[in-house]
Parts: C-alpha cells; sequence; structure tokens
C-alpha cells in the first residue's frame, strides 16, 4: 500500500534535462539541430496520421504545414470554426528582429530581451531559436496577405512594446491576432479542401491514450451531441493554450481551459513552472461581481499614453481638475529609461503599489489613468485614430466613456501563463510522441513574457520548429501495430472520462459550476495573484481540497450527458482547475524568491522589487502528477546562462 503523503510533502526526483539541443555556439544550435534529425521521406508521410488539439495561431500553423508536408491531420477545436480560437483576440503586435528602423535591433537583441524580460528563467537555446525565426515569420506571413501596417514609404511598420528600447513590433492596427489567425486559417483552409486535415469542430479532448509509453490518441467528446470517441495516430500535438481561466476572472475568451494539458500530466507529462502567470498592466478594472470576464486594452496604447493617478490620497475630482502638477506619472518617474514601457510584470505590480496607497481612481480606487491628452496634442485627434481607433472604440462601447475626451481608466488583470507542459527542444513533453506548442508549454519566457512575443512564439512552434521536429520523431519511431479500439488503453482512458462526466451528472447537488469556479478565482486571485506570501499560499493549499469535497458533494449539473450541456462542459473542466491550482499554489510556495510575475512579499529589494535566489533558484520545475490530492514529484532542469548572465533586472 502506497504511504499517503500530505501535498505541501513533494519529495525531489530525479532532474530533467533537455537532451535534444546540440552542444555549441547558440546560434548555429538550431541549424545544428535541423541537420542532424531525421526525415521521413515524402511518400511515407502520407502514411502517417498526427493530431492536433486547438487551432490558434500555434495549432492552426501547425496542421497547415504538417499537411502541406504530406501528413493525414486529425485537428480538434471546441470552437464552431477554426478562425474562433482565442489568438483572434490578441491586439498589439508580433516581435521580430528585422530591424527595419536601423534602431540598433538584431536577433541577438531580441534573444537578450527575452531572457531578461523572463527575469533570466528561461533556457537559452528555445529563445535564441524564437528570435532567430521571428524574422522569418514576417516574411511568411506578408506571403499569406496579412495586412501590416505600413509606414509613408511602404516598409512594413513596428512600433515599441515593453521591456525594449527599439521598435520591433509589427501589428495590423489594434486586431494583429485576429489578421495573422485569418492567414493561418486559410493555409489550414486550403488542407481541409484538399482531404489532408479531417477537422473536427464542437469537439473537446478529454483524456490522452498512452500505448506501451507512447502517445497514440484522444478521447474526446462532441459538445453539440454529447458523443464520446476515440482517435488514434502516430503523434499528438497538443495548441490548447493556457490555463489563465483558473482565475475565473481573466482576459482569455471564456471557454478557454486547461483540460487537454492537465489530462496530459495525469497520463504523465510534466508540468514546468506552473506559478509563473502573468498580469497584463492594461486592461478594463473589474466594475462588480456580476462579471464572467475582462477586457484587455493592448500594451501598445503605452507607446503615446501616459500613465498616471493623483499625488493626494484619497483625491477623487474628475482627470480634468488635477492639475499637472499634482499628478503623478510614477512609472516615469520610477524607470526614467523606459517610462510608460517596462515590463509587465513590473508595470503591474507599480499600479498595484499605488493603488494600495489609497491613490487609485474609478470605483474602489482600483484603477490607474492611462491619458492620450498629450499623444493628441502632439499628433492630432487623426493620427491616433489611425493608430488605435479600434481599441478606443472598444473601451468606449464597454465603459460609456471617451477615451479621447478623458483618460481611460486601467487596472491589471490575468492575461497569459508562463508554465505548461514540460518540452524539451524537440517540443516534446516527456510522454514521447507528445508534442506541446504556443502557450500550452512552458519553453520560451521564463516568468514574464515581453509583449507581442506570444504571437511570434505560437507561429514559431506551428510554422517552423514542430514540423522539423516532429519528423525525427515519427522517423525513428516507426509504429508497426495499429491502436483498435479494443486495446486495454484505449478501454481504460474511455471508461474513465465517462466515469467521471457519469459523476457530475448524478451528485444533483445544489450549487452551479460558475459558483465554485468564482470561489476558487477570487481564492487564488487573493493568495495567488500579484503577490504572495508563504502565509497566504498555505492557506489556499488548505482550503482548495476543501473546495474540491464540497464540489463533488454539492456540484450541480442539469441535463445529460447525450446532448449539448454547457453545466456538464464547465463543472468538467473545473475538476481540472482544482488539480491545477493546488499545484500553482505548491509551485509558489517552494519556489522561495521573486521573479517575474512570481512575486513572493518575502524576497524583494529594498526598492520593492523582485529579488531573485539564483544560487537556490536557477530551475526549471517539472510537476510529476502522483495522484489527486496526493503529493506530487518535482524534477529540476538547472538553467545554464552562457550569453545572457543573471543580473538584478533594471529598468530605471
Amino acid at each position: 500500500m502506497t504511504e499517503y503523503r500530505p501535498y505541501t510533502d513533494y519529495r525531489t526526483g530525479e532532474p530533467v534535462a533537455d537532451t535534444k539541443a546540440p552542444e555549441g555556439p547558440v546560434a548555429e544550435r538550431w541549424d545544428t539541430r535541423r541537420f542532424q534529425a531525421k526525415l521521413v521521406n515524402p511518400a511515407n508521410r502520407r502514411k502517417h496520421t498526427v493530431i492536433v488539439v486547438g487551432t490558434g495561431l500555434a495549432g492552426g500553423s501547425a496542421g497547415a504545414t504538417l499537411a502541406e508536408q504530406g501528413y493525414h491531420v486529425v485537428q480538434f477545436c471546441y470552437q464552431d470554426s477554426p478562425r474562433r480560437a482565442h489568438s483572434i483576440a490578441a491586439q498589439g503586435g508580433i516581435n521580430a528582429a528585422k530591424n527595419y528602423r536601423n534602431d540598433g535591433d538584431s536577433v541577438h537583441r531580441l534573444f537578450y530581451d527575452t531572457v531578461k524580460g523572463g527575469d533570466f528563467r528561461a533556457r537559452e537555446s528555445n529563445v535564441h531559436r524564437l528570435a532567430q525565426i521571428s524574422v522569418e515569420i514576417i516574411d511568411q506571413c506578408v506571403a499569406q496577405g496579412v495586412p501590416f501596417a505600413r509606414e509613408y514609404g511602404g516598409l512594413l511598420d513596428t512600433r515599441s512594446f515593453g521591456g525594449v528600447q527599439v521598435s520591433r513590433t509589427f501589428y495590423a492596427r489594434g486586431q494583429t491576432g485576429q489578421q495573422l489567425l485569418l492567414g493561418a486559417y486559410q493555409a489550414l483552409s486550403r488542407q481541409i479542401a484538399a482531404g489532408n486535415v479531417e477537422m473536427h469542430p464542437r469537439t473537446e479532448m478529454l483524456d490522452l491514450i498512452v500505448v506501451d509509453g507512447r502517445a497514440r490518441g484522444i478521447v474526446a467528446r462532441d459538445l453539440i451531441t454529447g458523443r464520446i470517441d476515440t482517435y488514434f495516430a502516430d503523434a499528438v500535438v497538443l495548441a490548447s493554450g493556457g490555463y489563465g481561466n483558473v482565475f475565473y476572472l481573466s482576459t482569455n475568451a471564456m471557454n478557454s481551459n486547461a483540460t487537454a494539458i492537465w489530462r496530459a500530466h495525469r497520463r504523465g507529462a510534466y508540468f514546468a513552472n506552473p506559478c509563473f502567470t502573468q498580469i497584463h498592466p492594461t486592461c478594463i478594472p473589474r466594475t462588480g461581481d456580476h462579471q464572467s470576464k475582462l477586457t484587455l486594452m493592448s500594451e501598445s496604447l503605452r507607446n503615446d499614453g501616459r500613465i498616471w493617478v493623483p499625488k493626494a490620497k484619497g483625491d477623487t475630482r474628475p482627470p480634468a481638475e488635477i492639475p499637472e502638477a499634482e499628478r503623478d506619472y510614477y512609472l516615469e518617474r520610477i524607470y526614467p529609461s523606459f517610462g510608460n514601457l517596462v515590463p509587465r510584470d513590473i508595470a503591474s505590480r507599480a499600479a498595484k503599489n499605488v493603488c494600495d496607497e489609497g491613490r487609485g481612481v474609478g470605483p474602489g480606487g482600483q484603477g490607474v489613468y492611462l491619458d492620450f491628452a498629450d499623444a493628441i496634442a502632439r499628433m492630432g485627434r487623426k493620427a491616433v485614430e489611425d493608430k488605435y481607433g479600434n481599441l478606443f472604440d472598444m473601451y468606449e462601447r464597454i465603459t460609456a466613456e471617451n477615451p479621447y475626451e478623458v483618460p481611460m481608466r486601467i487596472y491589471p488583470a490575468v492575461h497569459y501563463t508562463m508554465g505548461g507542459l514540460w518540452v524539451d527542444y524537440d517540443l516534446q513533453t516527456t510522454v514521447p510522441g507528445l508534442f506541446a506548442v504556443g502557450e500550452a508549454n512552458f519553453s520560451d519566457h521564463g516568468a514574464n513574457r515581453l509583449g507581442a512575443s506570444a504571437l511570434m512564439q505560437g507561429l514559431a512552434d506551428g510554422y517552423f520548429v514542430l514540423p522539423s521536429t516532429i519528423n525525427d520523431y515519427l522517423a525513428r519511431n516507426p509504429h508497426h501495430d495499429e491502436i483498435t479500439a479494443d486495446h486495454p488503453a484505449v478501454q481504460e482512458a474511455l471508461a474513465e472520462t465517462e466515469d467521471q462526466l457519469n459523476l457530475l451528472l448524478s451528485v444533483d447537488g445544489d450549487r452551479t459550476p460558475d459558483s465554485f469556479h468564482r470561489e476558487l478565482g477570487e481564492l487564488m486571485w487573493e493568495l495567488c495573484g500579484m503577490a504572495r506570501t508563504e502565509t497566504g499560499l498555505r492557506k489556499a493549499l488548505d482550503r482548495i481540497p476543501q473546495i474540491r469535497d464540497e464540489f463533488w458533494r454539492r456540484i450541480k449539473v442539469p441535463g445529460t450527458g447525450e446532448e449539448f450541456n454547457q453545466s456538464l462542459e464547465k463543472a468538467n473542466r473545473i475538476v481540472d482547475y482544482l488539480e491545477l491550482a493546488e499545484l500553482m499554489c505548491l509551485d509558489a510556495l517552494h519556489r522561495e524568491e521573486s521573479c517575474g510575475g512570481h512575486f513572493r512579499e518575502e524576497s524583494q529589494t529594498p526598492d520593492g522589487e523582485a529579488e531573485r535566489r539564483d544560487e537556490t533558484f536557477s530551475y526549471a520545475a517539472a510537476w510529476e502528477f502522483t495522484g489527486t490530492g496526493a503529493a506530487p514529484v518535482l524534477h529540476k532542469e538547472d538553467l545554464v546562462f552562457e550569453y545572457v548572465h543573471p543580473t538584478q533586472r533594471s529598468y530605471a
């Protein structure tokens, strides 16, 4: 009988290492790896099937590219169309080291900025590859017809984002994600029409099928009919996004969820750095308990908008009545070199600090001003409209305030997750044959992602990295035995999925899924949000199992499983959130340092900045699942910095 261990009584297992990144200069590693990788003959690719879960920028580009290469792709999304993936909501832009502005940018500078911006908690090999590929992404997207903004001379225009001092962000007004996704979607649609991609919309992955230690398929549910089916392949790619919705209120689409990556974690894929979550500084503040999500205002607005609060506590005058001398442009004051374009984690904590001091604006004092008065006076209203018009319109529709006339009110909100499934240089998880791309993996951003780098990573993984590395896996691991529905591993995964759904339907309690989700989210925001303490994290770790026990006693899911049932969908996802939240808090508790988006109040400089402890925590924490509520196993991947040496981050 296995000895019970309290959840916080985790043990440290064998180290985990990336063995796929070649030795040698970092600038040559990707070319070396591509040459070393075995290839699959074009005629043989037709014999292989690859499952891709998700159709956002990472999944859509991966599915289209693999099908173009000749593989048979079976692809899934829970939306009614691949083009409704949450990537469509990205606004500000995509980074690339093109140096069109001749302002000193380079591949190495993008590499340096990303490692530094992530507070030295990312793997150098992966980050340098991302910087290299960035220039190819722009060429690919222009060839697809993505309508990037152009300057007067006809060259693609760029602007600045947080944490850098160059203009490397390419954009399509305030809808860059939408335009990039439409480019990937048209490439995917071409392959669907050609019969190379078998598309399953309104279908959600509920489990991973592992046969003889290798990923060989998934269990998925048709969200319209409730039918549960199994699908088999030679490799499985997860491109299902991040887990920010564990906080309930976030900028993510309401259906964005962690089920695909969490069920893979339960089947053996290590989960890395779950406590590394990003709080975005420019979101429309929460207005009450009626809300079910929050709205992002693009970081690009910080190019021309100035952030300020009143100097005096409790000053409730309208902004127009507060003289310039009584305003505190606190980011410009504290960080004069970067001003309003400091990285997201720093801008978010600074906003929280001034609000905690009693200088916040708006209802409840939970907001700061983002003011465009100077930009309008300098550029003219028409120029501001041309750059940010759709964002201003969106803000006015939501708040009934005209940002051309009064400053926007913004406040930090959960936006992105840097943690995810642990992957090696080939983007393969600890389950052979299971790959994770885009936000579903942990690989590129360390403890804090720089703005406009999510789109860059998603398209780099899908268009360029995965299509090269998955060839190597398929060439080295031919599957001679066909998997059928009566295989014991398939039957086990199917039975566990059906049993859990039936259990959710049978409890017949008195609380809705949303009530549990909100309770968990508020707990996580309070105790594992922008600032964390040992006391708070231990309190959360005591409370989460209690919520989970109450969930299984009191959950109410009306209807049946053989129909369109959104309550069942939500409840099934909350089962995973309740386990994931526990791991996030444990990861945050064990990492007794501050770095990037993980801020432990016990570990800060005299100036209140994040204080890392490199001598103890310079590693990626990869967690192994051992059972619900059971103490997990920690596997450490030591981070080695040969080219960007860790220092105390300074943006002053």
